[in-house]
């Protein structure tokens, strides 16, 4: 099968379009034919090194934790009508997986490649009134925005302020805490305030001066911060909020446990997906893809994402059915 991979860790130089071989599905398991798969930041710091907790990846190393796809393989133990035996249906709602079935899911690595195989838990039906191309880099964003507001207890009449609103994750949390009851700041460069108004956030500029840009919308300050940009963004976060336990890190894990902040919990699940999804089908989730990628040019994907500009998803065209 064709997959951009890496053979060793570096910039984006080094991801590859290398033949490699066609997994084939286990126990409990699926094989997807992937269609789209998203780009992520994690997936750049895979590149560069870094492994999932409880990962220890081989060399080549395909990256890429979400996915859409055809399942074309079915392995022993997945009963087709229920998922796996004994456990809810992949969708969270009873309709189970079979050979043929147009799903979305997420995984730990290997999106970026023709063919996929992951536990059947991890996979759900793709709504008809979802694109492929939205489905592809759908489970990433969506899924870390619903839990990071989850694990802050973001609701009505809360005042949150998101960095990096206008990013894969920030767009997603801004509707979401919105559709809450939450009044919203976003962070974002000039170019993406009008398009966070559209979300209904109140968008903030970057850079010296944003706690009195915050305080002058929200005097008292913050209830809960998400941040999806670290740096000078968090550490402006700490002068906002009274409960540090109501601030949320995406990307500075190493310095989350020093400062006293939460951390986004590994709590995807397929029945959170299918929610999402549904919502976004249904008009209640916008999601935006600025640009679609074919495979080969994975490289050129990361090195876009890695500008941190850009608002909405990047997603690759990993095959056509």
């Amino acid at each position: 099968m064709k997959a951009a991979a890496f053979a060793r860790h570096g910039g984006p130089e080094v991801l590859e379009l290398m033949d490699l071989a066609t997994p084939v599905a286990g126990p409990g398991q699926v094989r997807v034919r992937v269609r789209f798969a998203g780009v992520q930041p994690i997936d750049c710091a895979v590149r560069a090194g870094w492994a999932p907790p409880g990962v220890t990846p081989r060399l080549p190393t395909i990256p890429g934790n979400e996915f859409a796809g055809v399942v074309d393989q079915v392995g022993d133990e997945v009963d087709g009508v229920g998922g796996i035996d004994g456990v809810d249906g992949v969708d969270g709602g009873g309709h189970g997986v079979a050979v043929g079935a147009e799903v979305l899911g997420f995984g730990q690595l290997g999106a970026y490649a023709e063919y996929l195989v992951v536990p059947a838990g991890q996979v759900t039906a793709k709504p008809a009134g979802m694109s492929w191309e939205v489905a592809g880099g759908f489970s990433g964003g969506a899924q870390t925005a619903h839990i990071a507001l989850r694990e802050l207890g973001v609701g009505r009449d809360d005042t949150v302020l998101i960095h990096a609103a206008a990013g894969g994750v920030g767009t997603v949390a801004v509707q979401l805490a919105v559709r809450a009851g939450s009044t919203v700041i976003g962070t974002a460069g000039a170019a993406n305030h009008d398009y966070l108004r559209s979300l209904g956030a109140i968008p903030v500029a970057y850079g010296d001066g944003l706690v009195e840009r915050v305080q002058a919308i929200a005097p008292a300050g913050v209830d809960a911060v998400l941040d999806g940009a670290g740096g000078d963004a968090l550490t402006t976060s700490l002068a906002l909020v009274a409960d540090r336990s109501r601030i949320l890190t995406l990307v500075e894990h190493g310095r989350a446990g020093e400062l006293g902040i939460r951390v986004t919990p590994n709590l995807r699940s397929a029945a959170r997906l299918a929610e999402l999804a549904d919502l976004q089908a249904h008009g209640a989730l916008h999601i935006n893809v600025r640009r679609v990628v074919p495979l080969a040019d994975a490289a050129e994907a990361h090195r876009e994402l890695e500008t941190r500009h850009g608002r909405g998803k990047i997603v690759l065209a990993v095959s056509s059915g």
